[in-house]
């Protein structure tokens, strides 16, 4: 590992004055479970790091008129521990559960892994499917975006050398709705996805059909994705399994995987077609029970 400066803000607007003063050369740093990890095996080399973990700004979960709002630098443990996660959103809870070990969930923050950029990331795919916008500050100010608009390429995010993700928003009207997280990996637990799928879905009770559908994807092409086609394939579609069955389908033909040491672009593409159809039968599920 190479030589770096080391700053501690207190501040969103010091954060963003180091990193305007020291771009493209520095690197804010969360948890540190990621970067540290690139940077001792020379992957990434920044001159300075800059340590977000003293700027309260960051930090809380807290229940607004707009939403839900969740700090960059909360941690997956607190995201798991949290009642208003757990009452509004528990899809997110799933997700911060499957990541790492304990020991990754408890420094390792929701905002560290979205600003990674990581296709088999877990976070991404609840916020995906919950509609979430993101907010990211910089030099000139402050601009929200929906999430998907954030991911651009592998390790390569919408975000400015400038500007930090400051917090995440989840609208109030997916509260509540049934939602479901799974991932398959080589391993039951501390193990990166071949595939992680979220859906959330909610159904119109007198007519038995659905009428609100998300399905995102993770470890099957550049960047998480949201599978359009089998969302509106199931739009005013009567519930039914071979509904779920045919949208499986149709999410494979979406993805875009890769083969590679863990597993060939044919079995992830099958495994999109199960785990696709899983979720929509666990969140039509949970939405029955709500």
């Amino acid at each position: 590992m190479r030589h770096f400066d080391y700053a501690v803000p207190h501040s969103v607007q010091e954060a963003i004055a180091l990193l305007s003063d020291h771009s493209p050369d520095v690197f804010p740093v969360a948890g540190g479970t990621d970067l540290l990890v690139r940077m001792k095996q020379n992957l990434s080399t920044p001159k300075m790091i800059i340590d977000l973990a003293q700027i309260p700004e960051l930090r809380g979960i807290e229940l607004t008129d707009q939403g839900l709002r969740i700090g960059a630098m909360v941690t997956h443990t607190e995201i798991i521990a949290s009642p208003l996660i757990r009452q509004y959103v528990p899809v997110v809870a799933a997700a911060s559960a499957s990541v790492g070990a304990l020991q990754t969930r408890n420094i390792g923050t929701i905002g560290g892994n979205l600003t990674a950029c990581v296709p088999s990331n877990d976070s991404p795919l609840p916020l995906l499917v919950l509609d979430a916008l993101v907010t990211v500050v910089g030099k000139n100010g402050k601009r929200q975006l929906m999430l998907e608009e954030f991911f651009k390429s592998p390790r390569c995010s919408a975000a400015g050398p400038d500007e930090l993700l400051t917090e995440i928003w989840i609208p109030p009207e997916h509260f509540g709705r049934g939602s479901s997280f799974v991932k398959f990996g080589r391993r039951k637990a501390m193990t990166l996805a071949l595939v992680n799928v979220a859906a959330c879905v909610r159904t119109d009770r007198m007519r038995n059909c659905f009428d609100h559908v998300r399905l995102a994807l993770g470890a099957v092409a550049p960047t998480p994705i949201r599978a359009r086609k089998a969302e509106a394939f199931l739009i005013g579609r009567p519930v039914s399994e071979e509904a779920m069955s045919q949208a499986g389908r149709i999410a494979a033909d979406e993805s875009r995987p890769i083969d590679d040491f863990r597993a060939s672009a044919q079995y992830r593409r099958e495994l999109v077609t199960v785990l696709a159809r899983r979720v929509l039968e666990e969140a039509l599920s949970n939405h029955e029970v709500g």
